[in-house]
């Protein structure tokens, strides 16, 4: 990975670049992400084939109602300083400007969606960490899916963050239809996506 300064969150400073030296310089085994989450180094094994299908079949449904010039991406890290992170999201919709030149991460600020898909073994991460943290840093939507959620699979959109909480957008078990507001301005069966 390339050096690549972030803002530190107020208070930081050095330690700060410390850890950011750190996420750089770690040497994960293919396929594994490298977070920073709420000031500590993560490193998550690989997802699974159903993990992976989800966001691909995700993806297809966002590329037919997002603008030309936005972009798509399932490795591009999110800086989110104020919550001492940066996260490598599932999906993440950001205008391809943005997304385009040196280095391996993005503002928060800049993403019109985030999109995590919880995993057994880490879904606390994705259901409060990261969720508190995108909206602290102003994302306007945050969809969770979650097909670990007390035994029944769910998709929940959140929106309008105030400080570093989301209100409930629209929540449904899998196989109902969650609504995309614009400007994605879509209907989105569930149903489609493997159960775990």
């Amino acid at each position: 990975m390339s050096a690549l300064t972030v803002d530190p969150a107020p208070g930081q400073g050095q330690e700060w670049d410390d850890l950011v030296r750190i996420w750089e310089e770690t040497d994960a085994p293919e396929g594994c992400k490298v977070e920073i989450i709420e000031g500590i180094v993560t490193v998550s094994p690989p997802p699974s084939k159903d993990h992976n299908t989800t966001a691909e079949l995700l993806q297809r449904k966002l590329y037919a109602v997002i603008p030309e010039d936005w972009g798509i991406y399932q490795t591009l890290g999110v800086s989110v300083p104020g919550r001492a992170g940066i996260y490598i999201p599932d999906l993440v919709v950001v205008p391809r400007a943005i997304a385009s030149g040196p280095g391996n991460r993005v503002p928060a600020e800049e993403a019109r969606v985030v999109v995590e898909i919880t995993s057994r073994a880490n879904a606390n991460h994705d259901r409060i960490g990261k969720a508190h943290g995108y909206a602290k840093a102003g994302v306007p939507l945050f969809l969770l899916l979650d097909p670990w959620q007390s035994g029944r699979p769910t998709a929940t959109l959140y929106g309008e963050p105030s400080g570093s909480t989301y209100r409930v957008l629209d929540s449904v078990e899998y196989g109902g239809t969650l609504k995309l507001p614009e400007p994605f301005g879509t209907d989105l069966d569930t149903g489609i996506f493997p159960a775990g």
